[in-house]
């Protein structure tokens, strides 16, 4: 299974129009707002933190860049070759490695794992923005990239944020400047149901050992100058030991 055309070509459109530089799109806020906040609650879960690290759905790699900071070997996949373009040319030193990578793909997360060994997974914001049908594919892909001895830090976007989206979009003046790029192109955010998450990483044969919750920063700000922030639930899993 891969995902539809229509998918990649929206995510593909999206990041060939987004302007360079970190904090241009709507969730590309600081590494210190979001990475080193899910940081310090993943990395002492972690059973090798020598594995490789995946950021799956690294976007143009600002968060990628702050993990390669901290780990030996960092991996920035992404859907869109757009975004892995914006992702190496803002990283011309090569902190990380970016590819391409349909994560629903058997055949490709299989080929990567290949390529890795197991590795520990980041993946912040992806889940709620893929196809109903594409979700389980997409966390059985993370699981075979965890393999035996990896661990995955995921954080979504929890069911209360589709309203708060969905009356910025509404709002009579538009909406903000750095979301209405997300709507135009058909990536608007979908609804997944809290609970539906670790039923997810568990039909995928990972034991959730951690959830929490914690808001989700963006870069965009409201009318008042109040940040925009979403509320997010987030999970640590892995391989029963």
């Amino acid at each position: 299974m891969s995902v539809s055309s229509r998918y990649r070509e929206a995510w593909e459109g999206f990041w060939r129009e987004a302007p360079d530089g970190q904090g241009a799109v709507f969730w590309d806020a600081a590494p210190a707002q979001t990475v080193a906040l899910h940081l310090a609650l993943f990395e002492p879960k972690l059973r090798d933190p020598g594995l490789q690290m995946v950021d799956l759905g690294c976007g143009n790699g600002t968060q990628t860049r702050f993990l390669a900071d901290r780990f030996t070997h960092v991996v920035g996949a992404d859907l869109s070759a757009a975004a892995v373009d914006h992702a190496r040319q803002v990283d011309p030193a090569g902190q990380a490695t970016y590819r391409v990578l349909d994560a629903t793909d058997k055949t490709d997360v299989e080929a990567l794992h290949a390529e890795l060994g197991d590795a520990n997974v980041y993946m912040r914001g992806v889940l709620h923005q893929a196809d109903p049908d594409d979700r389980q594919p997409l966390i059985d892909g993370v699981a075979t990239l965890v393999g035996e001895r990896g661990h995955v830090f995921l954080v979504e976007l929890a069911e209360a944020a589709r309203p708060l989206l969905g009356a910025l979009a509404q709002d009579p003046a538009g909406p903000p400047p750095k979301l209405a790029p997300v709507f135009r192109h058909g990536i608007a955010p979908g609804e997944v149901a809290d609970d539906a998450v670790p039923e997810y990483l568990r039909a995928a044969g990972l034991t959730v050992l951690a959830s929490g919750e914690l808001p989700l920063l963006t870069t965009e700000f409201r009318a008042d100058g109040a940040r925009i922030e979403l509320p997010s639930k987030w999970h640590i899993a892995s391989r029963a030991s």
